[in-house]
């Protein structure tokens, strides 16, 4: 399977993404990347323990992974790469049968992944579904 037949699937199977990392400023790449999810079908849940409690584009933004209440497909992580294990750790234990950890351009963290994969969870790195969803499925 092509990188591009990958990104697709994963893509096309996704309902529910946790954004890690999410911003109420609308000039902030995970605030736009957030928004762009949202008019395109997915429900999007804001992670971000100094928002928590609050409403950002119509969804309760929570502290952490773990405060999550409902299930998710995807992580979609906006951090730094060292803050990628622990997010992915807390991530498996919350969701035993998560789908997908997607790290935005600049974030890639291979231990991480690695661990991801080995619990059958596809990993994207390094890479903005804004972008791809455009690219691969049209404007």
């Amino acid at each position: 399977m092509t990188d591009d037949d990958l990104l697709r699937r994963i893509l096309k199977r996704t309902k529910v993404i946790a954004l890690v990392g999410a911003s109420a400023n609308p000039a902030r790449p995970s605030y736009q990347v957030a928004q762009f999810l949202g008019q395109n079908g997915y429900r999007v849940i804001p992670v971000n323990p100094g928002l928590a409690g609050q409403q950002l584009l119509g969804e309760t933004v929570y502290a952490s992974l773990t405060d999550v209440p409902d299930d998710v497909d995807m992580v979609d992580i906006f951090r730094q790469p060292d803050a990628v294990p622990a997010l992915v750790d807390e991530a498996l234990a919350r969701w035993p049968d998560l789908q997908t950890i997607w790290m935005q351009i600049g974030v890639t963290h291979a231990a991480a992944a690695q661990v991801a994969q080995a619990r059958g969870v596809d990993v994207v790195q390094d890479r903005c579904p804004k972008m791809d969803i455009p690219r691969l499925f049209g404007p």
